[in-house]
């Protein structure tokens, strides 16, 4: 990836920011107060190419574009045979067609503002960090990358080139996290020393034999440009489209997937920064009697992570959070009811956090948030049916305020007030895949030194020093802070 393409001193921002009319192509842009009020100018909107536009990167592309208030310029995606891939070509016939975002960048430059990436979880940091370089606003689906090191990277970079940007964690917008800040704020739960999170993740097959056999690549696809920078695997389609998700060579498993919406309202809420420490363990598979499967390169059916996080200005207690996947989920605390569920209706998702003199609980995206006090009381925030959350706005306006926040400009009023932008993502996303790291360690072996079975060095707790992104006692976990990439792919 070339790191020669910088932003522009004068690009189509600034252009548009500067000048009352343009002249675009053979057209002349009036300006919208010559048109009459409630006009909306072509030289308004914001330029959008999308990166990824099957799956998840349908509704992100689509939101953005906002049923026409903004312009989808240009989409970008390996698999043109994919169902929602079609249809989006449908919905946009006069949009730019590509399967190499390289080559979209090369030839549309100049006419392209703004870039959606929602790829598989590997390529997330280098078609994102390509955009920034061009000088291009970012909207980047969860988790923000595939390893700690691109998370920090990205943060830096967004800062840098001086872009507008924002995490596809969609419920860091949602009102009734602003409800949870408020109760905390006012000390109705006290202090928080002890904080759950769960999900009934995974939803697809984890824990499982690598796959096998020698199949045919899909015409549609250009399936070298889908592995990227990961290490190279022949085609199967038990990793494309979605299953992709369970294997660390591509995807971040039941915490990648969740992790960044169901920490989000303890991270936001608490003021969290960087964890001390991690410490886990993980759901074992038996195909045959007494003998533990060993696969290192998928995650796990379930696992337990627990992380520490110092005491801070906003909590002033050191918090122990502890994430539950695989259908795992904490006991109901003594103040909440025995009926009541935790977090979601059904209780497959949530977050718990317990303070000094209550407990407060939400679901996913920060839905539904409740306080149970020592004193009886019990607080709920009314959304409407929990099936029906996006009443007012889809996915909670969350890219539109990011629409908005670019063509504001970096460092805006509205860039300010994004819920997710890097500076927020990265160092929630770093703790979101610091959990990951600690489960890989976990599965490290190497033999005994008489040939009978294994060590497992790194089923301890990892120390953590966040500023340096090292594991400090045990180095051989160090190599997953940064991954390496395949064959000329480079981040910067």
């Amino acid at each position: 990836m070339s790191t020669e393409n910088k932003p522009k001193d004068v690009n189509r921002r600034d252009f548009i920011q500067k000048t009352s009319a343009a002249a675009i192509g053979s057209f002349f842009i009036v300006p919208r107060h010559v048109l009459g009020k409630g006009y909306k100018a072509p030289s308004d909107k914001l330029n959008i190419a999308g990166v990824g536009v099957g799956g998840k990167g349908f509704s992100d592309t689509n939101n953005a574009w906002n049923k026409g208030a903004e312009n989808l310029v240009a989409l970008c995606d390996v698999d043109w045979g994919q169902p929602q891939v079609k249809k989006n070509f449908e919905l946009h016939p006069d949009a730019k067609k590509y399967k190499d975002f390289r080559k979209m960048f090369d030839e549309m430059d100049k006419s392209i503002d703004a870039v959606t990436v929602s790829t598989a979880d590997h390529m997330h940091a280098i078609i994102a960090m390509a955009a920034m370089q061009r000088g291009k606003h970012v909207y980047v689906q969860k988790p923000l990358t595939h390893d700690i090191y691109e998370a920090r990277m990205l943060t830096e970079a967004a800062r840098k080139y001086k872009v507008v940007t924002q995490m596809g964690n969609q419920g860091a917008s949602n009102p009734a996290q602003n409800q949870m800040k408020e109760w905390f704020n006012k000390g109705l739960i006290g202090n928080v020393h002890e904080a759950h999170v769960w999900t009934n993740r995974p939803v697809w097959p984890q824990g499982i034999p690598v796959p096998t056999g020698k199949h045919e690549v899909p015409a549609d696809i250009d399936w070298e440009l889908w592995v990227g920078c990961a290490e190279w695997v022949d085609y199967n389609p038990a990793w494309h489209p979605f299953k992709w998700r369970g294997w660390w060579n591509f995807g971040t498993g039941a915490l990648g997937d969740m992790g960044c919406h169901l920490i989000d309202p303890a991270f936001r809420t608490l003021g969290l920064g960087y964890p001390t420490e991690v410490e886990c363990s993980v759901g074992q598979v038996f195909i045959k009697d007494w003998t533990a499967e060993y696969i290192p390169e998928g995650c796990p059916p379930s696992s337990r992570v627990q992380l520490k996080f110092p005491a801070n200005k906003i909590n002033k207690s050191e918090v122990t959070l502890t994430w539950h996947d695989g259908g795992l989920r904490p006991f109901h605390p003594d103040l909440i009811p025995a009926n009541d569920p935790l977090g979601e209706p059904d209780s497959s998702n949530g977050v718990l956090l317990i303070g000094e003199k209550g407990v407060m609980t939400c679901g996913t995206y920060g839905i539904a948030p409740k306080v149970y006090l020592k004193d009886g009381t019990k607080l709920e925030y009314k959304q409407g049916d929990f099936g029906n959350k996006y009443t007012t706005m889809p996915e909670f306006g969350h890219h539109v305020s990011w629409s908005d926040a670019c063509k504001a400009g970096f460092n805006s009023k509205e860039h300010k007030a994004l819920t997710s932008s890097f500076d927020y993502a990265g160092p929630l996303t770093e703790t979101v895949i610091m959990g990951n790291l600690g489960i890989r360690s976990y599965n490290l072996r190497t033999a005994k030194a008489d040939g009978k079975g294994f060590d497992y060095p790194g089923r301890k707790k990892l120390l953590w020093d966040g500023k340096n992104m090292k594991v400090t006692n045990f180095d051989e976990a160090n190599q997953f802070v940064q991954r390496k990439y395949r064959g000329d792919w480079k981040l910067a």
